[in-house]
């Protein structure tokens, strides 16, 4: 149910049927599909072991990473216990992917179906200290955090007009907990991903009249998927591509607009290079919503527990024995 609404269809790309047809087979739909008109499941589900096989495992975050974990591990006797900041499971298929993608009743049910298996969930429950969950002599720690911040932007007037720029996955993740409800007139979205599709479209919803998407480079090589771009111009938003966000205009301390510098891009080998034209154009608006992309973010970890970590502040774990 879930996949078959947020699914990025990698198979279809690479699906033999092309070769016949002019389209491939659309495997993300067939799966809607199928789950929407499934039935009563619950007589075909694994049944849990009534004895443990004595193995204790903790899994920090309940996104799909851990619930994939939990699933697999409930059948075969293990005691799993998850721990979750927020008050339900699904992570970021519940705080970034809006409502009208994926109805929360679908991502309920999917979620609840694991967490009924027998796990020990532990939701507002955020770890802060991973000495803390080594000291609870746990049999094997699962870490399925994610890259849950959002990148930004240090260009002038970030500073000043912070209370009408807002970090786009933490803006998602506030209006999925109805902590935001509403958005200026006129909308800026910076980024050409999936999660910039889902920015524009939900401040289209919370009242945006004038809403643009902007992305540094041309078109064809914006990340979001072509049938969400597809969507959101269906639904009047344009996108601006080579554009590059050079300032952040203020006028009596607020926000007024975003100056742009133009681009080109040149190929050499396959390799872009973006190169400013000289011109330069302003966008009027009262919110920018940044969707530049996500970094891990592993605060929680001591440095002092015997772990590594590389250039990007990501721990480095052994491939084969992690």
């Amino acid at each position: 149910g879930i996949l078959g609404r947020v699914c990025d269809r990698p198979c279809e790309p690479a699906c033999r049927r092309v070769r016949v047809e002019e389209k491939p087979v659309a495997i993300c739909r067939l799966k809607r599909v199928a789950a929407d008109y499934k039935g009563d499941v619950d007589a075909l589900m694994p049944e849990m072991p009534t004895e443990k096989n004595g193995k204790r495992i903790a899994l920090l975050g309940a996104g799909p990473a851990s619930l994939t974990v939990a699933r697999d591990l409930l059948p075969l006797g293990y005691d799993v216990t998850l721990y979750e900041k927020d008050p339900a499971g699904g992570g970021l298929m519940r705080t970034n992917i809006p409502s009208f993608r994926l109805p929360v009743t679908v991502l309920d049910e999917e979620v609840d179906r694991v967490v009924e298996y027998g796990v020990n969930a532990k939701f507002g429950h955020e770890i802060t200290s991973l000495k803390a969950v080594l000291d609870e002599d746990y049999d094997a720690v699962f870490v399925g955090t994610g890259a849950p911040r959002g990148k930004d932007l240090d260009i002038p007037g970030r500073q000043e007009a912070d209370d009408n720029i807002h970090i786009g996955i933490d803006w998602l993740t506030s209006v999925a907990f109805k902590h935001t409800e509403s958005i200026g007139r006129r909308v800026v979205v910076i980024g050409g991903g999936n999660t910039a599709m889902d920015c524009c479209r939900t401040a289209l919803r919370l009242g945006g009249e004038d809403v643009r998407v902007t992305v540094r480079s041309p078109k064809a090589d914006m990340k979001a998927s072509d049938w969400e771009v597809e969507e959101a111009e269906h639904e009047g938003i344009p996108v601006f591509d080579n554009h590059n966000p050079k300032e952040f205009l203020i006028k009596d301390g607020k926000l007024a607009g975003v100056v742009f510098q133009l681009m080109r891009a040149e190929y050499t080998d396959g390799r872009r290079k973006l190169i400013p034209t000289g011109e330069e154009v302003t966008f009027e608006c009262d919110d920018v919503l940044m969707a530049i992309g996500q970094d891990n973010a592993f605060p929680w970890i001591e440095r002092d527990i015997g772990l590594e970590f590389n250039e990007w502040e990501q721990p480095i774990v052994d491939k084969t024995t992690m």
